[in-house]
């Protein structure tokens, strides 16, 4: 049973683990008068089958929460699980196989290679990661996002929404226990943007999929069940099932 939205697993009452767990992560970048403190003592965890957004000012941190829980970055301070996985001292081989097997990645700039067609980005992670590459799986995969008819064209043949779909499906191909979104809906027009936002809401809510996403949009945060706010490196704010008014509220108090 998925997580109801503004609801998560643990609030039902459900003791499954948590998807992505953050034990006092800090994270760091240059040395001496030049070192940046990106995250500070950072504890949160996200629950199978939850929608998170993650907000704040520019240069709150956001960002490096998402790598560092995706494992696309190495903390400074404090673990990281995900999956299950302590992945905090993995070695670089390790993330590679946990990253293809467990961890789908969408990012705003959809990421896709021009000279293939739909259905060869998808296919990509499969080819990369080593196994049978099933053309029914990759279509079936593209069907769910709306986009059988496109599986032959061309990054350039295709919207910007249609090309985010492509990235979605290729993230959601090798069935990831957790998807990241970084700004999935920030160089889209507000039609695309809904219906991006509308797909993933279903992948939670039919198939239990736990999505963290990274967003500047209140409307796209709103969406989730549940925004997690940053300031300076820290989690200063939470809110279930906001509204979109709401959420650029909180946003504007930070920012102030």
């Amino acid at each position: 049973m998925t997580a109801a939205k503004g609801m998560t697993r643990e609030q039902q009452g459900s003791r499954a683990p948590a998807a992505v767990e953050l034990r006092g992560v800090g994270r760091e970048y240059g040395t001496g008068q030049a070192r940046v403190r990106a995250l500070d003592g950072v504890s949160t965890e996200f629950a199978p089958g939850s929608w998170t957004a993650v907000m704040g000012p520019s240069g709150s941190g956001k960002s490096t929460l998402l790598h560092c829980a995706a494992g696309l970055e190495q903390v400074s301070a404090g673990q990281v699980l995900l999956a299950g996985q302590d992945i905090t001292a993995a070695s670089d081989a390790e993330l590679t196989a946990l990253r293809r097997g467990s961890v789908g990645f969408v990012f705003q700039s959809f990421n896709l290679i021009g000279s293939l067609t739909a259905e060869q980005n998808v296919a990509l992670p499969l080819k990369l990661g080593g196994g049978r590459v099933s053309t029914k799986d990759v279509r079936a995969v593209l069907a769910s996002v709306g986009l059988d008819d496109r599986r032959r064209h061309r990054p350039r043949e295709l919207s910007g929404g249609q090309q985010q779909r492509v990235a979605i499906a290729r993230a959601m191909v090798t069935r990831p226990a957790v998807l990241f979104a970084d700004e999935p809906t920030g160089a889209l027009d507000s039609g695309s943007a809904r219906t991006v936002l509308g797909l993933l809401r279903g992948m939670v809510d039919s198939a239990g999929q736990t999505i963290v996403m990274v967003t500047h949009d209140p409307a796209a945060a709103a969406s989730a069940d549940a925004v997690v706010f940053l300031s300076d490196g820290h989690i200063v704010d939470r809110a279930i099932a906001p509204s979109a008014a709401e959420v650029a509220a909180r946003l504007a108090r930070l920012e102030a």
